[in-house]
């Protein structure tokens, strides 16, 4: 590496380093050392000990050395370091993107971002009357179709395991336990993560298998990343994946549905229909027909008993008798 070239290394690392310093709270050189690896620079823990020193005696930086790991911090006179100032708008935005991304996202990369969410956070400061930016996030919200329910509880070093292996293409070693209580484990291909209600799966392949599965994180007792990487499946597609209904328990199996629905109970699908080719006719009595082809699965199922007595299945009527689909 040229001289340049490695000057021009060692800056960046020193933007990376300094603008994870927080003003509120520490950080310890293993942790800033995870975070910079996130981001793209691997380096050893004695190169990030050696560079904060060097930055501390340059910023306004503060070693706690009352325990170890020591912790760094901005000292409470010191602006801190702000690469690029966010305006109003672009610090609602990463504040809505940190909380519905926190689940999505690598846990590398979600810490490497710490210092931009927490700028964000500085920028909107807390709730006052007038701060139309601030005052937004009270304004919206997600809301959801079903029943609420409280997230299941997810290790945090199994999800951190899990994301890793997953955005760098590596074997994961996963100890397993099914809604029956069976432990299950061996080592997985992860494919995708997805995000259902207040659920987190895992799309992967078993070693030695090429069907895909998914696996619940909250029943996931145990992962560690191998640092072994596998080729990722050219075949696999985490839409199509979905599109098959596969998250809905179903196998991909596409099937005429047809219904009959009161009114009230009708509207809402006039507005937001099952599928592109869905029709509907009402019919003499007031109730309306409908007619979609759909992906079979265990939540349409679920979905179609729900109705109740309202509902009148014309086909396939298998849909609500207590058979496996097939």
């Amino acid at each position: 590496m040229s001289d340049r070239a490695s000057n021009l290394d060692t800056l960046l690392m020193s933007l990376e380093v300094l603008k994870r310093i927080p003003r509120v709270g520490k950080i310890s050189a293993p942790e800033l050392c995870r975070q910079l690896e996130g981001a793209g620079f691997a380096r050893d823990i004695r190169t990030v000990q050696r560079q904060l020193e060097m930055l501390s005696a340059q910023f306004d930086i503060e070693r706690d050395d009352r325990s170890k790991p020591f912790g760094y911090s901005w000292k409470s006179h010191s602006p801190a370091l702000s690469v690029s100032h966010l305006n109003e708008q672009e610090s609602v935005l990463l504040f809505l993107a940190e909380q519905h991304l926190r689940h999505l996202l690598p846990a590398g990369l979600m810490r490497s971002m710490h210092g931009f969410f927490e700028q964000a956070r500085m920028q909107l400061g807390p709730p006052r009357q007038g701060a139309l930016a601030r005052d937004w996030l009270d304004k919206v919200r997600v809301v959801g179709t079903t029943q609420p329910l409280l997230p299941p509880k997810v290790l945090p070093e199994v999800f951190e395991a899990v994301s890793n292996a997953l955005y760098a293409d590596h074997w994961l070693d996963v100890s397993y336990g099914n809604a029956a209580g069976r432990r299950v484990e061996g080592r997985v291909m992860p494919l995708g993560l997805a995000q259902q209600g207040p659920r987190l799966f895992l799309v992967c392949r078993f070693e030695g298998y090429d069907d895909d599965r998914t696996l619940a994180l909250h029943r996931l007792r145990k992962a560690e990343d191998s640092g072994l990487a596998f080729e990722r499946p050219a075949a696999f597609d985490l839409q199509r994946f979905d599109d098959e209904g596969r998250f809905g328990f179903g196998a991909g199996k596409r099937i005429e549905l047809v219904f009959r629905l009161p009114a009230g109970a009708a509207l809402h699908l006039t507005e937001s229909p099952m599928s592109t080719d869905q029709q509907f006719a009402v019919l003499a009595d007031g109730r309306y027909e409908f007619t979609a082809t759909v992906v079979e699965s265990q939540q349409l199922r679920w979905w179609l008993r729900g109705f109740g007595g309202d509902l009148e299945l014309r086909k396939p009527k298998r849909l609500l008798e207590d058979k496996p689909l097939n």
